[in-house]
């Protein structure tokens, strides 16, 4: 069963985009995260296996278990992991509120994108506190849509880019929490809590990041959301392709492009 908190929807286009985002970003979110050989790593909520290659890749001793909700995700992430000749990941059809594994089990958890679309983020980290052994360690990457910055800026493309932050939240998550996970984490009970900005900025210097990020990942994820926010009644069509038409000229010759994401690292 596919979760409906999920506010880009569940189809080939999203699929090419969490592809492309992952690979765009692999030095951003995944440089400085390697696990020991012999180790034991829950990813929670891999989805179709896209950063599941790039954490399998980054360590390839490890012993890497990745849950999503949806078993459609978990098929296509299977054929990510086979079609990368990847052997050391094993895939589990799961909900983060209810694991099937039990204390204490693994050395550690990674967690990416997910913390957005829930309605309790906290309750999903003391969970995936319990399967931690002690010591065990969480990594968590968010991003936040309220950091986003652009030139050329125009009333329309503001607008399209709220109507992002405004279905996520009326579907119940939240694509600004990437500014909490600190608090989060705390709250949750991890100890030696640290949070990194993670600064992504684009001009036309940048041609693979401006495609990459700009035109594959964010373009691609308002795209994604269109219908939803059509339905909500938070747009009108001719708003909606001004909007995305002016995004486009931020990847142009004279465009720049901001956005902040936030890996967190935590110890239980």
């Amino acid at each position: 069963m596919k979760s409906e908190k999920y506010v880009h929807g569940y189809s080939e286009h999203e699929t090419r985009r969490l592809l492309d985002q992952a690979k765009t970003l692999f030095d951003l979110f995944h440089l400085d995260t390697s696990y020991p050989e012999g180790s034991t790593v829950l990813e929670a909520g891999c989805g179709v296996g896209a950063q599941t290659v790039m954490l399998a890749k980054n360590s390839p001793g490890a012993e890497i278990t990745s849950i999503d909700i949806s078993p459609d995700s978990i098929k296509q992430a299977q054929r990510s992991i086979k079609k990368a000749g990847i052997i050391n990941v094993k895939f589990v059809e799961a909900n983060i509120f209810d694991l099937p594994f039990g204390d204490e089990c693994f050395d550690h958890v990674f967690v990416c994108f997910i913390l957005e679309h829930l309605e309790n983020p906290v309750l999903a980290l003391e969970k995936l506190k319990k399967v931690l052994k002690p010591r065990g360690t969480i990594t968590v990457i968010e991003g936040d849509h309220g950091s986003c910055y652009f030139y050329p800026e125009t009333p329309e493309s503001l607008h399209v880019w709220n109507c992002l932050i405004k279905s996520q939240e009326l579907l119940g998550g939240n694509s600004l929490i990437g500014r909490s996970l600190y608090p989060l984490l705390r709250k949750a009970g991890f100890r030696y809590v640290s949070v990194s900005p993670r600064n992504l900025y684009i001009d036309r210097s940048k041609p693979k990041l401006s495609s990459g990020f700009i035109e594959k990942t964010i373009i691609a994820m308002l795209k994604g959301v269109k219908d939803r926010a059509l339905e909500l009644g938070l747009t009108n069509e001719a708003i909606w392709e001004k909007g995305i038409k002016d995004l486009h000229k931020t990847a142009g010759e004279d465009g720049t492009f901001c956005y902040t994401f936030f890996k967190g690292v935590g110890v239980k």
